[in-house]
Protein backbone atom coordinates (compact mmCIF):
# COMPACT_ATOMS: atom_id res chain seq x y z
CA UNK A 1 0.00 0.00 0.00
CA UNK A 2 3.03 2.26 -0.45
CA UNK A 3 1.76 4.65 -3.14
CA UNK A 4 -1.92 4.59 -2.31
CA UNK A 5 -3.79 7.09 -0.17
CA UNK A 6 -4.20 5.79 3.41
CA UNK A 7 -7.58 4.11 3.51
CA UNK A 8 -9.35 6.20 6.12
CA UNK A 9 -12.73 4.50 6.31
CA UNK A 10 -16.04 4.28 8.12
CA UNK A 11 -19.57 2.92 7.95
CA UNK A 12 -23.08 4.38 7.96
CA UNK A 13 -25.84 2.07 9.21
CA UNK A 14 -29.57 2.66 9.05
CA UNK A 15 -31.32 0.58 11.70
CA UNK A 16 -34.74 -0.98 11.36
CA UNK A 17 -37.19 0.31 13.96
CA UNK A 18 -40.54 -0.80 15.35
CA UNK A 19 -42.55 0.34 18.35
CA UNK A 20 -44.32 -2.53 20.10
CA UNK A 21 -47.54 -1.55 21.83
CA UNK A 22 -48.34 1.39 19.56
CA UNK A 23 -50.17 0.35 16.36
CA UNK A 24 -49.62 2.65 13.41
CA UNK A 25 -46.55 4.31 14.93
CA UNK A 26 -44.79 7.05 12.98
CA UNK A 27 -41.27 5.74 12.18
CA UNK A 28 -39.85 9.27 11.81
CA UNK A 29 -41.14 10.28 15.24
CA UNK A 30 -40.00 6.94 16.68
CA UNK A 31 -36.51 7.41 15.24
CA UNK A 32 -36.38 10.92 16.68
CA UNK A 33 -37.29 9.59 20.12
CA UNK A 34 -34.50 7.03 19.95
CA UNK A 35 -31.84 9.52 18.86
CA UNK A 36 -32.98 12.10 21.41
CA UNK A 37 -32.89 9.50 24.19
CA UNK A 38 -29.17 8.96 23.63
CA UNK A 39 -28.03 12.41 22.50
CA UNK A 40 -29.92 14.29 25.23
CA UNK A 41 -31.26 17.86 25.23
CA UNK A 42 -27.76 19.37 24.98
CA UNK A 43 -26.93 17.50 21.78
CA UNK A 44 -24.42 19.16 19.47
CA UNK A 45 -26.06 19.55 16.11
CA UNK A 46 -24.83 18.67 12.66
CA UNK A 47 -23.93 21.45 10.22
CA UNK A 48 -25.04 21.07 6.60
CA UNK A 49 -23.10 24.11 5.37
CA UNK A 50 -20.61 22.11 3.31
CA UNK A 51 -22.87 19.18 2.36
CA UNK A 52 -23.00 18.44 -1.39
CA UNK A 53 -24.78 15.07 -1.76
CA UNK A 54 -25.92 15.86 -5.30
CA UNK A 55 -22.46 16.22 -6.86
CA UNK A 56 -21.77 13.45 -9.38
CA UNK A 57 -18.31 11.88 -9.77
CA UNK A 58 -18.92 11.40 -13.49
CA UNK A 59 -18.77 15.16 -13.99
CA UNK A 60 -22.49 15.45 -14.68
CA UNK A 61 -22.84 18.52 -12.50
CA UNK A 62 -24.84 19.07 -9.36
CA UNK A 63 -28.12 17.15 -9.14
CA UNK A 64 -30.92 18.12 -6.80
CA UNK A 65 -30.59 16.36 -3.47
CA UNK A 66 -32.83 16.35 -0.43
CA UNK A 67 -31.16 17.27 2.84
CA UNK A 68 -33.18 16.65 5.99
CA UNK A 69 -31.94 19.68 7.90
CA UNK A 70 -34.95 19.55 10.20
CA UNK A 71 -34.25 16.03 11.42
CA UNK A 72 -32.61 15.36 14.77
CA UNK A 73 -28.90 15.13 14.11
CA UNK A 74 -26.23 14.92 16.81
CA UNK A 75 -22.44 14.64 17.15
CA UNK A 76 -21.14 12.25 19.81
CA UNK A 77 -18.09 12.28 22.07
CA UNK A 78 -16.58 9.37 20.11
CA UNK A 79 -16.58 11.52 16.97
CA UNK A 80 -19.55 9.72 15.42
CA UNK A 81 -22.81 11.06 14.03
CA UNK A 82 -26.20 9.86 15.33
CA UNK A 83 -29.24 11.08 13.45
CA UNK A 84 -32.60 10.46 11.85
CA UNK A 85 -32.37 9.55 8.17
CA UNK A 86 -35.92 9.74 6.83
CA UNK A 87 -37.65 6.90 8.71
CA UNK A 88 -34.64 5.29 10.40
CA UNK A 89 -32.19 6.03 13.19
CA UNK A 90 -28.72 6.05 11.65
CA UNK A 91 -25.24 5.80 13.12
CA UNK A 92 -22.15 6.90 11.19
CA UNK A 93 -18.83 5.86 12.68
CA UNK A 94 -16.02 8.35 13.14
CA UNK A 95 -13.22 8.26 10.59
CA UNK A 96 -11.04 5.20 11.26
CA UNK A 97 -7.46 4.45 10.21
CA UNK A 98 -7.85 0.77 9.37
CA UNK A 99 -10.48 -1.99 9.07
CA UNK A 100 -9.91 -3.30 12.60
CA UNK A 101 -10.65 0.10 14.06
CA UNK A 102 -13.55 0.47 11.61
CA UNK A 103 -15.07 -2.80 12.77
CA UNK A 104 -14.75 -1.77 16.42
CA UNK A 105 -16.54 1.53 15.91
CA UNK A 106 -19.19 -0.13 13.75
CA UNK A 107 -19.93 -2.48 16.67
CA UNK A 108 -20.11 0.49 19.05
CA UNK A 109 -23.09 1.68 17.04
CA UNK A 110 -25.06 -1.40 18.09
CA UNK A 111 -24.37 -0.65 21.75
CA UNK A 112 -25.40 2.99 21.31
CA UNK A 113 -28.66 2.01 19.61
CA UNK A 114 -29.45 -0.59 22.26
CA UNK A 115 -28.95 1.97 25.02
CA UNK A 116 -30.98 4.58 23.17
CA UNK A 117 -33.90 2.18 22.77
CA UNK A 118 -33.71 1.11 26.41
CA UNK A 119 -33.70 4.67 27.79
CA UNK A 120 -36.36 6.25 25.56
CA UNK A 121 -39.39 7.38 27.54
CA UNK A 122 -42.49 5.56 26.28
CA UNK A 123 -46.01 4.82 27.38
CA UNK A 124 -47.14 1.76 29.38
CA UNK A 125 -46.58 -1.48 27.48
CA UNK A 126 -44.58 0.22 24.72
CA UNK A 127 -41.12 -0.90 23.70
CA UNK A 128 -38.72 -0.12 20.89
CA UNK A 129 -37.38 -2.93 18.74
CA UNK A 130 -34.19 -1.97 16.89
CA UNK A 131 -32.61 -4.24 14.29
CA UNK A 132 -29.28 -4.01 12.52
CA UNK A 133 -30.56 -5.42 9.25
CA UNK A 134 -31.51 -4.19 5.78
CA UNK A 135 -35.09 -5.17 5.05
CA UNK A 136 -38.45 -4.98 6.78
CA UNK A 137 -39.86 -7.87 4.74
CA UNK A 138 -42.51 -5.57 3.27
CA UNK A 139 -40.60 -4.41 0.22
CA UNK A 140 -38.54 -1.73 1.96
CA UNK A 141 -34.76 -1.83 2.15
CA UNK A 142 -32.44 0.45 4.13
CA UNK A 143 -28.76 0.90 3.82
CA UNK A 144 -25.45 -0.14 5.31
CA UNK A 145 -22.92 2.07 3.56
CA UNK A 146 -19.13 2.17 3.61
CA UNK A 147 -16.76 5.05 2.90
CA UNK A 148 -13.13 4.91 1.78
CA UNK A 149 -10.63 7.74 1.25
CA UNK A 150 -9.17 7.62 -2.26
CA UNK A 151 -6.82 9.64 -4.42
CA UNK A 152 -8.58 12.16 -6.64
CA UNK A 153 -5.98 11.42 -9.33
CA UNK A 154 -7.41 7.95 -10.00
CA UNK A 155 -10.04 8.30 -12.77
CA UNK A 156 -13.50 7.34 -11.57
CA UNK A 157 -14.00 5.24 -14.70
CA UNK A 158 -11.20 2.96 -13.52
CA UNK A 159 -12.95 2.47 -10.20
CA UNK A 160 -16.12 1.44 -12.01
CA UNK A 161 -14.33 -1.00 -14.33
CA UNK A 162 -12.36 -2.74 -11.57
CA UNK A 163 -14.70 -2.59 -8.60
CA UNK A 164 -18.07 -3.66 -10.01
CA UNK A 165 -17.38 -7.39 -10.19
CA UNK A 166 -15.62 -7.28 -6.82
CA UNK A 167 -18.64 -5.73 -5.11
CA UNK A 168 -21.04 -8.12 -6.85
CA UNK A 169 -19.10 -11.20 -5.73
CA UNK A 170 -17.80 -10.18 -2.30
CA UNK A 171 -21.27 -10.91 -0.88
CA UNK A 172 -20.09 -14.49 -0.35
CA UNK A 173 -18.27 -13.15 2.72
CA UNK A 174 -20.23 -9.94 3.39
CA UNK A 175 -23.85 -11.15 3.20
CA UNK A 176 -26.08 -11.14 6.28
CA UNK A 177 -28.46 -13.83 4.99
CA UNK A 178 -32.19 -13.59 4.42
CA UNK A 179 -35.30 -15.76 4.24
CA UNK A 180 -37.12 -15.29 0.93
CA UNK A 181 -36.82 -12.68 -1.82
CA UNK A 182 -38.28 -9.24 -2.53
CA UNK A 183 -38.52 -6.47 -5.11
CA UNK A 184 -39.98 -8.72 -7.81
CA UNK A 185 -37.04 -11.12 -7.88
CA UNK A 186 -37.68 -14.88 -8.34
CA UNK A 187 -38.85 -16.79 -5.29
CA UNK A 188 -36.12 -18.35 -3.17
CA UNK A 189 -36.08 -20.07 0.21
CA UNK A 190 -32.95 -18.44 1.59
CA UNK A 191 -30.34 -16.13 0.09
CA UNK A 192 -26.91 -14.77 0.93
CA UNK A 193 -27.51 -11.02 0.89
CA UNK A 194 -30.31 -8.87 2.29
CA UNK A 195 -29.63 -6.09 -0.21
CA UNK A 196 -29.01 -7.87 -3.50
CA UNK A 197 -32.65 -7.92 -4.62
CA UNK A 198 -32.89 -4.14 -4.42
CA UNK A 199 -30.19 -3.02 -6.87
CA UNK A 200 -31.33 -2.02 -10.33
CA UNK A 201 -28.53 -0.09 -12.02
CA UNK A 202 -24.80 -0.49 -12.56
CA UNK A 203 -23.75 3.12 -11.95
CA UNK A 204 -25.71 6.05 -10.56
CA UNK A 205 -26.14 8.78 -7.96
CA UNK A 206 -29.24 7.54 -6.14
CA UNK A 207 -29.16 5.60 -2.85
CA UNK A 208 -32.87 4.98 -2.12
CA UNK A 209 -34.35 4.43 -5.60
CA UNK A 210 -32.83 2.83 -8.71
CA UNK A 211 -29.98 1.77 -6.45
CA UNK A 212 -26.66 1.37 -8.34
CA UNK A 213 -23.84 -1.06 -7.67
CA UNK A 214 -21.37 1.83 -8.01
CA UNK A 215 -22.55 5.03 -6.38
CA UNK A 216 -21.28 8.26 -7.95
CA UNK A 217 -21.80 10.67 -5.04
CA UNK A 218 -18.79 12.99 -5.09
CA UNK A 219 -18.76 14.47 -1.61
CA UNK A 220 -15.20 14.03 -0.29
CA UNK A 221 -15.57 15.74 3.14
CA UNK A 222 -11.94 16.66 2.56
CA UNK A 223 -9.77 18.66 0.16
CA UNK A 224 -11.45 17.89 -3.19
CA UNK A 225 -8.25 18.54 -5.12
CA UNK A 226 -6.52 15.66 -3.34
CA UNK A 227 -9.20 13.21 -2.29
CA UNK A 228 -12.44 11.54 -3.14
CA UNK A 229 -14.65 9.56 -0.78
CA UNK A 230 -15.82 6.34 -2.37
CA UNK A 231 -19.37 5.80 -1.11
CA UNK A 232 -20.17 2.07 -1.26
CA UNK A 233 -23.87 1.28 -0.87
CA UNK A 234 -23.98 -2.33 -2.04
CA UNK A 235 -23.46 -4.30 1.15
CA UNK A 236 -25.27 -5.68 4.16
CA UNK A 237 -25.27 -4.60 7.79
CA UNK A 238 -23.17 -7.18 9.61
CA UNK A 239 -23.05 -8.34 13.22
CA UNK A 240 -20.06 -10.68 13.05
CA UNK A 241 -16.95 -8.79 14.14
CA UNK A 242 -14.67 -10.77 11.85
CA UNK A 243 -17.03 -10.30 8.93
CA UNK A 244 -17.09 -6.51 9.32
CA UNK A 245 -13.29 -6.54 9.53
CA UNK A 246 -13.03 -8.66 6.39
CA UNK A 247 -15.57 -6.60 4.45
CA UNK A 248 -13.79 -3.32 5.16
CA UNK A 249 -10.30 -4.76 4.86
CA UNK A 250 -10.69 -6.63 1.58
CA UNK A 251 -12.36 -3.63 -0.06
CA UNK A 252 -9.65 -1.27 1.18
CA UNK A 253 -6.97 -3.63 -0.15
CA UNK A 254 -8.57 -3.79 -3.61
CA UNK A 255 -8.80 0.01 -3.74
CA UNK A 256 -5.19 0.42 -2.63
CA UNK A 257 -4.00 -2.12 -5.22
CA UNK A 258 -5.96 -0.23 -7.86
CA UNK A 259 -4.28 3.06 -6.87
CA UNK A 260 -0.92 1.30 -6.96
CA UNK A 261 -1.53 -0.06 -10.48
CA UNK A 262 -1.54 -3.67 -9.28
CA UNK A 263 -4.98 -4.88 -10.44
CA UNK A 264 -4.16 -5.81 -14.04
CA UNK A 265 -6.95 -6.20 -16.58
CA UNK A 266 -10.44 -5.55 -15.17
CA UNK A 267 -12.75 -8.47 -14.47
CA UNK A 268 -15.98 -7.25 -16.05
CA UNK A 269 -19.37 -8.94 -15.75
CA UNK A 270 -21.67 -9.14 -18.73
CA UNK A 271 -24.82 -8.23 -16.73
CA UNK A 272 -23.74 -7.06 -13.24
CA UNK A 273 -27.20 -6.33 -11.79
CA UNK A 274 -28.52 -9.77 -12.67
CA UNK A 275 -25.32 -11.41 -11.46
CA UNK A 276 -25.76 -9.69 -8.09
CA UNK A 277 -29.09 -11.28 -7.23
CA UNK A 278 -28.38 -14.58 -8.97
CA UNK A 279 -25.29 -15.11 -6.80
CA UNK A 280 -27.27 -14.14 -3.71
CA UNK A 281 -29.98 -16.67 -4.55
CA UNK A 282 -27.54 -19.60 -4.50
CA UNK A 283 -26.25 -20.43 -1.00
CA UNK A 284 -24.42 -23.45 -2.45
CA UNK A 285 -22.09 -20.98 -4.24
CA UNK A 286 -22.04 -23.13 -7.37
CA UNK A 287 -23.88 -20.80 -9.75
CA UNK A 288 -21.77 -19.27 -12.50
CA UNK A 289 -22.11 -15.81 -14.01
CA UNK A 290 -20.95 -14.63 -17.41
CA UNK A 291 -18.09 -12.20 -17.84
CA UNK A 292 -17.62 -9.85 -20.77
CA UNK A 293 -16.11 -11.95 -23.55
CA UNK A 294 -18.10 -15.08 -22.74
CA UNK A 295 -16.12 -16.67 -19.91
CA UNK A 296 -18.14 -18.00 -16.96
CA UNK A 297 -17.07 -18.18 -13.33
CA UNK A 298 -18.48 -18.60 -9.85
CA UNK A 299 -18.33 -15.83 -7.26
CA UNK A 300 -15.64 -17.81 -5.45
CA UNK A 301 -13.60 -18.08 -8.67
CA UNK A 302 -13.64 -14.33 -9.11
CA UNK A 303 -12.88 -13.61 -5.47
CA UNK A 304 -9.86 -15.91 -5.66
CA UNK A 305 -8.62 -13.86 -8.62
CA UNK A 306 -9.03 -10.63 -6.69
CA UNK A 307 -7.26 -12.11 -3.68
CA UNK A 308 -4.38 -13.37 -5.82
CA UNK A 309 -3.86 -9.97 -7.45
CA UNK A 310 -4.04 -8.10 -4.17
CA UNK A 311 -1.71 -10.54 -2.41
CA UNK A 312 0.83 -10.36 -5.24
CA UNK A 313 0.78 -6.57 -5.09
CA UNK A 314 1.17 -6.66 -1.32
CA UNK A 315 4.25 -8.87 -1.68
CA UNK A 316 5.85 -6.23 -3.93
CA UNK A 317 4.70 -3.09 -2.14
CA UNK A 318 4.68 -4.30 1.45
CA UNK A 319 1.67 -4.70 3.70
CA UNK A 320 0.87 -3.45 7.19
CA UNK A 321 0.24 -6.10 9.88
CA UNK A 322 -3.48 -5.34 10.10
CA UNK A 323 -3.86 -5.88 6.36
CA UNK A 324 -1.80 -9.08 6.55
CA UNK A 325 -4.54 -10.30 8.93
CA UNK A 326 -7.14 -9.33 6.34
CA UNK A 327 -5.37 -11.31 3.62
CA UNK A 328 -5.17 -14.38 5.86
CA UNK A 329 -8.85 -14.18 6.79
CA UNK A 330 -9.86 -13.57 3.17
CA UNK A 331 -7.95 -16.68 2.09
CA UNK A 332 -9.44 -18.73 4.91
CA UNK A 333 -12.99 -17.61 4.15
CA UNK A 334 -12.75 -18.53 0.47
CA UNK A 335 -11.23 -21.92 1.27
CA UNK A 336 -13.87 -22.69 3.90
CA UNK A 337 -16.72 -21.57 1.64
CA UNK A 338 -15.38 -23.79 -1.16
CA UNK A 339 -15.15 -26.82 1.12
CA UNK A 340 -18.50 -26.30 2.88
CA UNK A 341 -20.29 -22.95 3.28
CA UNK A 342 -21.60 -23.95 6.71
CA UNK A 343 -18.02 -24.38 7.96
CA UNK A 344 -17.92 -20.55 8.13
CA UNK A 345 -20.87 -20.38 10.56
CA UNK A 346 -18.50 -19.35 13.33
CA UNK A 347 -17.59 -16.06 11.66
CA UNK A 348 -19.98 -15.22 8.78
CA UNK A 349 -23.51 -13.98 9.45
CA UNK A 350 -25.27 -15.55 6.48
CA UNK A 351 -24.02 -19.04 7.24
CA UNK A 352 -24.43 -18.65 11.02
CA UNK A 353 -28.05 -17.70 10.48
CA UNK A 354 -28.59 -20.47 7.92
CA UNK A 355 -27.23 -23.09 10.31
CA UNK A 356 -29.46 -21.76 13.09
CA UNK A 357 -32.58 -21.74 10.91
CA UNK A 358 -31.87 -25.26 9.69
CA UNK A 359 -31.79 -26.41 13.31
CA UNK A 360 -35.20 -24.89 13.93
CA UNK A 361 -36.55 -26.32 10.67
CA UNK A 362 -35.43 -29.81 11.58
CA UNK A 363 -36.63 -29.59 15.18
CA UNK A 364 -40.07 -28.13 14.41
CA UNK A 365 -40.46 -29.52 10.88
CA UNK A 366 -40.92 -26.07 9.37
CA UNK A 367 -41.17 -25.23 5.69
CA UNK A 368 -39.10 -22.28 4.50
CA UNK A 369 -42.21 -20.16 4.07
CA UNK A 370 -43.27 -20.59 7.70
CA UNK A 371 -43.76 -17.26 9.49
CA UNK A 372 -41.65 -18.42 12.44
CA UNK A 373 -38.53 -18.54 10.28
CA UNK A 374 -38.99 -14.91 9.21
CA UNK A 375 -39.35 -13.91 12.85
CA UNK A 376 -36.18 -15.82 13.74
CA UNK A 377 -34.42 -14.18 10.80
CA UNK A 378 -35.33 -10.77 12.20
CA UNK A 379 -34.45 -11.69 15.78
CA UNK A 380 -30.91 -12.55 14.72
CA UNK A 381 -30.40 -8.81 14.12
CA UNK A 382 -31.99 -7.42 17.29
CA UNK A 383 -29.57 -5.01 19.02
CA UNK A 384 -31.05 -5.86 22.43
CA UNK A 385 -28.50 -8.36 23.83
CA UNK A 386 -31.30 -10.15 25.71
CA UNK A 387 -33.25 -10.80 22.50
CA UNK A 388 -30.57 -11.09 19.83
CA UNK A 389 -30.01 -14.56 18.40
CA UNK A 390 -26.59 -13.40 17.21
CA UNK A 391 -25.66 -12.47 20.78
CA UNK A 392 -26.92 -15.85 21.92
CA UNK A 393 -24.48 -17.52 19.53
CA UNK A 394 -21.68 -15.25 20.75
CA UNK A 395 -22.49 -16.08 24.37
CA UNK A 396 -22.42 -19.78 23.59
CA UNK A 397 -18.96 -19.45 22.04
CA UNK A 398 -20.28 -20.26 18.56
CA UNK A 399 -19.18 -16.97 16.93
CA UNK A 400 -15.58 -15.78 16.91
CA UNK A 401 -14.80 -12.35 18.30
CA UNK A 402 -12.20 -9.66 17.75
CA UNK A 403 -13.16 -7.35 20.62
CA UNK A 404 -14.15 -7.53 24.24
CA UNK A 405 -17.32 -5.92 25.54
CA UNK A 406 -15.11 -3.44 27.37
CA UNK A 407 -13.38 -2.37 24.14
CA UNK A 408 -16.74 -1.79 22.44
CA UNK A 409 -17.92 0.13 25.49
CA UNK A 410 -14.89 2.41 25.30
CA UNK A 411 -15.34 2.97 21.55
CA UNK A 412 -18.89 4.17 22.21
CA UNK A 413 -17.50 7.02 24.31
CA UNK A 414 -13.95 7.79 23.13
CA UNK A 415 -12.86 8.71 19.57
CA UNK A 416 -10.24 6.85 17.52
CA UNK A 417 -6.81 8.40 17.95
CA UNK A 418 -5.33 8.64 14.46
CA UNK A 419 -7.75 10.85 12.51
CA UNK A 420 -9.51 14.20 12.82
CA UNK A 421 -12.30 12.34 14.64
CA UNK A 422 -10.11 12.59 17.73
CA UNK A 423 -10.16 16.39 17.62
CA UNK A 424 -13.92 16.44 16.99
CA UNK A 425 -14.74 13.97 19.75
CA UNK A 426 -12.46 15.57 22.33
CA UNK A 427 -13.92 19.02 21.61
CA UNK A 428 -17.46 17.70 21.98
CA UNK A 429 -16.58 16.01 25.27
CA UNK A 430 -14.60 18.90 26.79
CA UNK A 431 -16.15 22.09 25.47
CA UNK A 432 -19.76 20.94 25.36
CA UNK A 433 -22.08 23.92 25.01
CA UNK A 434 -19.41 25.98 23.25
CA UNK A 435 -19.55 23.62 20.26
CA UNK A 436 -22.47 25.07 18.33
CA UNK A 437 -22.37 22.60 15.45
CA UNK A 438 -20.04 20.20 13.69
CA UNK A 439 -19.67 18.10 10.58
CA UNK A 440 -16.97 15.89 9.12
CA UNK A 441 -14.68 18.73 8.07
CA UNK A 442 -15.34 21.57 10.52
CA UNK A 443 -16.41 22.67 13.99
CA UNK A 444 -18.25 25.88 14.84
CA UNK A 445 -17.38 27.28 18.30
CA UNK A 446 -18.86 30.01 20.45
CA UNK A 447 -15.85 31.67 22.08
CA UNK A 448 -17.71 34.67 23.44
CA UNK A 449 -16.86 36.90 20.48
CA UNK A 450 -19.48 38.67 18.39
CA UNK A 451 -18.95 36.15 15.59
CA UNK A 452 -18.86 32.39 15.93
CA UNK A 453 -15.52 30.75 15.12
CA UNK A 454 -15.29 28.04 12.49
CA UNK A 455 -12.39 25.56 12.66
CA UNK A 456 -11.95 23.79 9.31
CA UNK A 457 -10.61 20.22 9.30
CA UNK A 458 -10.11 19.41 5.64
CA UNK A 459 -7.51 16.66 6.07
CA UNK A 460 -8.91 13.43 7.60
CA UNK A 461 -5.39 12.42 8.67
CA UNK A 462 -4.71 15.54 10.76
CA UNK A 463 -6.10 16.26 14.21
CA UNK A 464 -5.22 12.91 15.77
CA UNK A 465 -4.14 12.31 19.35
CA UNK A 466 -0.43 12.73 18.67
CA UNK A 467 -0.84 16.25 17.33
CA UNK A 468 -3.68 17.74 19.40
CA UNK A 469 -4.05 15.86 22.72
CA UNK A 470 -1.68 18.16 24.62
CA UNK A 471 -3.29 21.21 23.04
CA UNK A 472 -6.78 20.22 24.16
CA UNK A 473 -5.55 19.14 27.59
CA UNK A 474 -4.09 22.56 28.34
CA UNK A 475 -6.95 24.64 26.85
CA UNK A 476 -9.63 25.04 29.50
CA UNK A 477 -12.16 26.63 27.14
CA UNK A 478 -13.06 26.85 23.48
CA UNK A 479 -11.79 30.42 23.49
CA UNK A 480 -8.42 29.19 24.77
CA UNK A 481 -8.36 26.58 22.01
CA UNK A 482 -9.01 29.11 19.26
CA UNK A 483 -6.32 31.40 20.63
CA UNK A 484 -3.88 28.48 20.80
CA UNK A 485 -4.62 27.57 17.21
CA UNK A 486 -3.40 31.04 16.37
CA UNK A 487 -5.83 31.78 13.58
CA UNK A 488 -4.05 29.65 11.00
CA UNK A 489 -1.69 26.71 10.60
CA UNK A 490 -2.69 25.36 13.99
CA UNK A 491 -1.80 21.89 15.17
CA UNK A 492 -4.93 20.44 13.58
CA UNK A 493 -3.68 21.72 10.25
CA UNK A 494 -6.64 24.12 10.19
CA UNK A 495 -7.36 27.80 10.47
CA UNK A 496 -10.11 29.57 12.36
CA UNK A 497 -12.66 31.65 10.56
CA UNK A 498 -15.85 33.51 11.31
CA UNK A 499 -18.81 31.28 10.52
Amino acid sequence: MSRSVPKVLGTETEFGIALRGRPGFDPILASSLVVAAYAGPAAIHWSYDEETPGRDARGLGQAAAEVDTGMLNAVLSNGARLYVDHAHPEYSTPECLDPLQGALYDKSGELIMARAAATAVLGPGERFLIHKNNSDGKGNSYGAHENYLMARSLPFEEIVRHLTAFLVTRQVFTGAGKVGSENGRPAVSYQISQRADFFEEEVGLETTIRRPIINTRDEPHADPALYRRLHVIVGDANLSEEQIFLKLGATALVLAALENGRMGKPLELEVPVEALWRISHDPTLRRTVRLAGGRTATALDLQREYLARVAAGAMRDGVEPVYARVLALWEQALADLEADPLSTAGYLDWTAKLALLEQYRERDRLAWDHAKLRLLDLQYHDVDPQRSLHRRLVGAGRMRRLFSDEEIEQAAAVPPEGTRAYFRGRCVAKYGEAVISANWDSLVLDTGRAALQRVPMMDPLRGGRESVADLIDRCASAADLVRALGGKNGRTGTQTASS
